[in-house]
């Protein structure tokens, strides 16, 4: 008697579990913290799409007067990841991301308004002033809610909406450019602000499970043996070396995002025989390698050791992906645009290890009993290091070619190779390991 048929095996669950847990997920902090990114993300790329236009065609304000108001705008957002940080511990951080999110959508309904130079530095001033604390405040949430492996791939699932829902709001804002219409650029810049106010439903409701600060690690057990010994405030950042430095190789290696948004672009552009819709598909390649890799990638990264050895790796990929875009310049089409994606492949690999080796470093350095403080010290490196990165960028590669590119491929492995001497050698502090120990 032949034997029965097999019954044909199950469609494979794991993507689709992988997708939920990463756009549901079930926890009472993850939950609305993605809940809010999507509508704040969404806004971010509605924003980025159409915000030049609005304010040089609408708004009637010189190229030159945009990009000196953004750069006193990001000054102002250094400050703000700064001293965001102090006043998380003070408040409590999940009140602080809630108010920093209000104040966010506030001001950028307030750009409509804004028909000077005046007003125009002032509003933008607010929206990255707010924008930066609100990534403070996120920051010092997940210090304070989670631990360990749980912590990395929360963060790291948050890093992968992020990615998706600006393409989305992209893609979106792509209507407004086809219309061309001052009030289509309006209407977007206003759909930008009434999200930002949206996604403070979910984070109302993080403010109200989260209880008085500090907020739900009991961050005091930490300090401490004795259960009844009072809370204790923490190590200062500003004077812990080994964190500082750590900042300090972050500043630098954050610059690739630079490179990526206003380097790669120009020089495909004006340097390579590729195609200008080259620098689409680069963006697009980016957005899905992170979306399906960047929770893998971050897997591990809670150990202090890994997290270096993963920015390290970051680093190399990052000079390889440098040299293959100075390659792009000579050479056909075809092999401008191989070479080209080939770069973009490398230098996305590179984006997932050293975030997630960044994220795991500024955690597990940090002293849990000033986890705000710790965070805003982290966030003001990544700010300077995004802000400095267009100067430096087009001073270097856009400027010069394939010294350009060699100096900086030479710069970001030098740093992973020094991030990973300090890795090595760095302590995590005594409250973080009492409260990794009691939390299993």
């Amino acid at each position: 008697m032949p034997s029965p048929t097999p019954p044909p095996p199950a469609p494979p669950r794991r993507a689709l579990d992988a997708v939920r847990s990463t756009l549901a997920p079930t926890g009472p902090v993850a939950r609305p913290l993605t809940t809010a990114t999507m509508a704040t993300s969404l806004s971010s790329g509605l924003f980025y799409t159409v915000s030049a236009l609005f304010f040089t065609t609408v708004v009637g304000l010189g190229a030159t007067t945009v990009g000196l108001g953004l750069t006193v705008a990001g000054a102002v957002g250094v400050a703000g990841s700064f001293g965001a940080g102090y006043l998380a511990d003070r408040v409590g951080a999940s009140r602080l991301l809630l108010g920093a999110t209000l104040g966010q959508g506030l001001a950028l309904l307030a750009y409509v308004l804004a028909t000077s130079t005046t007003a125009f530095v002032v509003t933008a001033c607010c929206a990255v002033g707010f924008r930066s604390m609100q990534g403070t405040a996120r920051q010092a949430v997940l210090a304070r809610t989670s631990t360990g492996p749980e912590r990395m791939a929360v963060r790291a699932r948050l890093r992968v909406v992020t990615n998706v829902f600006i393409g989305l709001g992209t893609v979106l804002a792509g209507a407004a450019l086809l219309v061309g219409t001052a009030a289509a650029y309006r209407s977007t810049m206003l759909l930008a602000g009434a999200l930002v106010l949206a996604s403070c439903v979910p984070l109302a409701r993080l403010v109200r499970g989260a209880g008085p600060p500090p907020e739900p690690l009991d961050l005091a057990s930490a300090t401490t043996t004795t259960p009844t010994a009072p809370t204790t405030t923490g190590r200062s950042p500003l004077r812990d070396r080994t964190y500082l430095a750590v900042t300090g190789l972050n500043a630098v290696m954050a610059m690739q995002f630079g490179l990526q948004t206003v380097g790669v672009p120009l020089w495909v552009v004006t340097r390579t025989p590729a195609p200008p819709v080259t620098v689409s598909a680069l963006l697009v390649l980016n957005t899905v390698l992170i979306a399906c890799f960047q929770v893998r990638a971050s897997r591990g990264t809670d150990d202090v050791r890994a997290a270096g050895r993963a920015v390290a790796r970051g680093g190399v990929l990052l000079a390889l992906a440098c040299g293959l875009h100075a390659a792009a310049a000579t050479g056909s089409v075809v092999l401008a645009v191989v070479l080209l994606v080939l770069a973009a492949t490398a230098h996305t690999a590179a984006e997932m290890l050293t975030e997630a080796g960044s994220w795991g470093l500024a955690f597990e350095l940090a002293d849990p009993r000033s986890a705000g403080a710790y965070q805003g010290v982290s966030q003001t490196g990544y700010s300077i290091g995004t802000m400095l990165a267009p100067l430096v960028v087009t001073a270097t590669a856009v400027d010069h070619g394939t010294p350009g590119w060699a100096l900086l491929g030479t710069a970001f492995a030098t740093v992973g190779a020094l991030t990973w001497v300090v890795a090595r050698t760095a302590r995590r502090p005594e409250a973080a390991q009492v409260l990794q120990h009691e939390r299993g």
